[in-house]
């Protein structure tokens, strides 16, 4: 098998201390309303490329659900493992984008920026007219496509990064990000034993904090949910499959933490979360693609998921989960997660 590089370790190094550090240059080309940057919004020339393997992906495919603007930006699906030089789109009828025409999403980047030396990664924006990459930028991605995409929103969308509670909202973004999002990596990629250690510590202590934050309010931040939920469910639905034991995040597992579990669960069973998410592709990527991890590439045939159905009790504490939105409609027929891939009825 080939050498890989995933996204987490794209531009990623171990320090001499042996701590992972994310590269943060990602392409930041902005897709705006005003298209200030060259690139206005306009329904129908863009192109959302993800994988559903990827946390850092699966906020924009949730986000994109929840807004409902799968008629003003196409999705594209790359398969859940790769090899160092890019994502493939193994999953489309000849091995190739139906729209693109790609076969691995390195060709758009490279479309742009001729010989791109850091991460090909997902999310990523590509302008189907030139065939050229826009943004990486996942965290500016899912931002702009909440206040840039507004006149394509479906009506009743829900506000996900209102006004009034942006500040609060980027300071949780930011500690969940370092301790949690980013953390469960640190722990996983470590180089020495100190520094793992001192990942874990971070990592549950984080945890911990959001244990008592949520223990008495149902989201993170206000009583609807927000970006700040978007991004720690990504994280929270891997942890058992594969943070806990795979990235040795083993105090306890997600399931053992009973405020968190139900939040987890309350999210899951939201329309545009749990529906988005594809257990299958989730597990084969870290288990097949993270060979310095797991040599034999074995794919752990557990845990059981259909405990993700059962109830959470979350409704007791209140909130409005789309605020005075709506929830969205059922996901498209072509982007419905396959059955047995997910616990959510087919």
């Amino acid at each position: 098998m080939a050498e890989t590089q995933t996204d987490e370790q794209a531009g990623a190094y171990v320090n001499p201390e042996g701590e992972f550090t994310r590269d943060q240059r990602y392409i930041a080309t902005r897709i705006t309303a005003d298209g200030r940057t060259g690139y206005p919004v306009e329904a129908g020339r863009y192109r959302l490329i993800v994988s559903r393997a990827c946390p850092w992906a699966n906020r924009a495919i949730i986000v994109r659900r929840l807004l409902g603007l799968e008629e003003a930006l196409s999705m594209g699906v790359a398969g859940p493992t790769h090899d160092a030089r890019s994502w493939t789109f193994d999953l489309d009828p000849g091995g190739r984008d139906p729209v693109l025409g790609y076969e691995r999403l390195q060709e758009a980047y490279f479309a742009r920026f001729p010989g791109y030396d850091r991460g090909i990664t997902v999310p990523a924006i590509v302008d189907t007219s030139t065939g050229q990459v826009v943004t990486n930028d996942y965290a500016r991605i899912t931002l702009d496509l909440e206040s840039e995409w507004r006149a394509y929103h479906r009506p009743g969308a829900p506000e996900l990064y209102p006004e009034h509670l942006r500040e609060e909202i980027e300071r949780v973004n930011e500690v969940v990000f370092s301790d949690v999002n980013n953390g469960v990596y640190r722990c996983g990629f470590a180089g020495t034993q100190e520094a793992y250690e001192n990942a874990y510590r971070r990592l549950f202590d984080r945890l911990d904090w959001l244990t008592e934050r949520l223990a008495g309010q149902r989201y993170l931040v206000g009583d609807t949910i927000t970006e700040a939920d978007v991004r720690l469910f990504t994280t929270l639905v891997r942890f058992d499959p594969v943070y806990h034991g795979h990235f040795k995040c083993n105090r306890r597992k997600l399931t053992e933490m009973p405020v968190l579990w139900a939040y987890a669960r309350d999210l899951f069973a939201t329309p545009g979360f749990g529906d988005t998410v594809d257990f299958v592709h989730i597990k084969r990527h870290y288990y097949e693609v993270h060979r310095d991890i797991n040599p034999t590439g074995i794919v752990p045939a557990g845990p059981d998921l259909s405990n993700w159905l059962e109830p959470h009790g979350r409704e007791a504490l209140g909130g409005r989960p789309f605020g005075d939105g709506t929830p969205p409609p059922p996901p498209r027929p072509d982007e419905v997660v396959p059955a047995g891939h997910t616990p959510l009825p087919s």
